[in-house]
């Protein structure tokens, strides 16, 4: 009953963090299921049995607030089931000690790459309003859904930020777009490791414990997307990630590091990491302020544009009512000559 109640709070947990950022429910539950001794098989095909609702709910809730292309969605997704039902096949024919530690290694990769870019970057907002080119999207949705097969998850760190990078879309409907997208690869994905597993090491009960905690989390998350702050978030969950990857990696056949080795290797991580969560808060209290200092200089520009086609209409036309406060002066002045008269 504790493992159902820890795993629904993980569903809960990750479900929050992807929809904010549009990626690592899958790197997050599949590395929580590997730390407790899941075959890694049955470990991705859990997750994306869990993620059918998850990111139905999800769907739904980005198109509600309107954070959904449509268009992006199919061309992404349905190239990207393709790529699921290939990643699980391949998976699903690996030994056991074998694909840990590859499963631990792509992990291990996509918590690095998380952890890197929101601390160093953020959100990279220079090339928004550039065109996407149609051929970009279908070789993007292969790739990132072999690798979200393969790695129990990776649909979101390789498909979000590149088409960040590729500037048509703005951040919000990125990361709608792929959490909706993401519905397609986990149903192929579920049908490949289904086809080639059966129900075989797949705990239903665990998939269900996931999928309440998402259902719950999806809502909310399609809500966050705007006030989280992302970088921070990024940061947090690429260390946790990093983290018990190496631990995983560090214990297997492969290495079998002895304990001075793997605590030594553990400190240093807890020292990175912490470092670049103080980093990314930092950054992310200065980049506030740039986006208040130029939102307020944009507001006085338009202000000062407003007064000056005022101003040209009232010089271009004489007979024009003046504004108030002008009107107020010459009534005044009216008043104060009228005993004269």
């Amino acid at each position: 009953m504790k493992t159902l109640i820890l795993l629904a709070l993980v569903g809960l947990g990750a479900q929050l963090v992807d929809g904010s950022l549009g990626m690592a429910y899958g790197v997050t539950s599949t590395t929580l299921l590997l730390a407790i001794g899941t075959n890694p098989a049955a470990a991705s095909a859990t997750v994306h049995l869990a993620e059918i609702g998850t990111t139905l709910a999800s769907g739904l809730s980005h198109w509600k607030f309107g954070n959904v292309d449509w268009k992006v969605v199919a061309k992404i997704g349905v190239p990207g089931a393709v790529g699921a039902f290939a990643g699980a096949t391949f998976l699903a024919n690996l030994s056991t000690e074998v694909a840990a530690p590859v499963m631990s290694l792509i992990l291990l990769g996509l918590g690095i790459y998380l952890l890197v870019r929101f601390t160093l970057r953020g959100v990279d907002r220079r090339h928004l309003g550039k065109p996407m080119r149609k051929r970009f999207l279908g070789p993007l949705g292969l790739v990132a859904g072999f690798v979200d097969a393969t790695g129990g998850g990776g649909w979101g760190p390789v498909g979000t930020p590149a088409i960040l990078a590729s500037g048509r879309m703005e951040p919000r409907k990125v990361i709608g777009s792929i959490d909706t997208s993401e519905f397609l690869v986990a149903l192929a994905a579920s049908l490949g490791f289904l086809l080639a597993l059966g129900s075989q090491g797949v705990d239903f009960a665990w998939v269900v414990a996931l999928l309440i905690g998402g259902l719950i989390a999806a809502p909310l998350a399609a809500w966050l997307v705007r006030h989280v702050p992302p970088r921070m978030l990024g940061s947090l969950v690429g260390g946790v990630i990093v983290l018990t990857n190496t631990r995983t990696l560090l214990r297997s056949d492969w290495i079998d590091a002895p304990d001075p080795v793997r605590y030594s290797t553990y400190a240093v991580i807890y020292l990175i990491w912490a470092a670049a969560v103080l980093h990314s808060f930092r950054e992310y209290r200065k980049d506030r302020v740039q986006e208040s200092a130029d939102a307020l200089a944009l507001e006085a520009e338009r202000l000062a544009e407003a007064e000056r086609l005022a101003e040209a209409e009232r010089l271009a036309d004489p007979n024009a009512v003046a504004p108030l406060g002008d009107q107020a002066g010459s009534l005044t002045a009216g008043r104060s000559q009228s005993p004269q008269n």
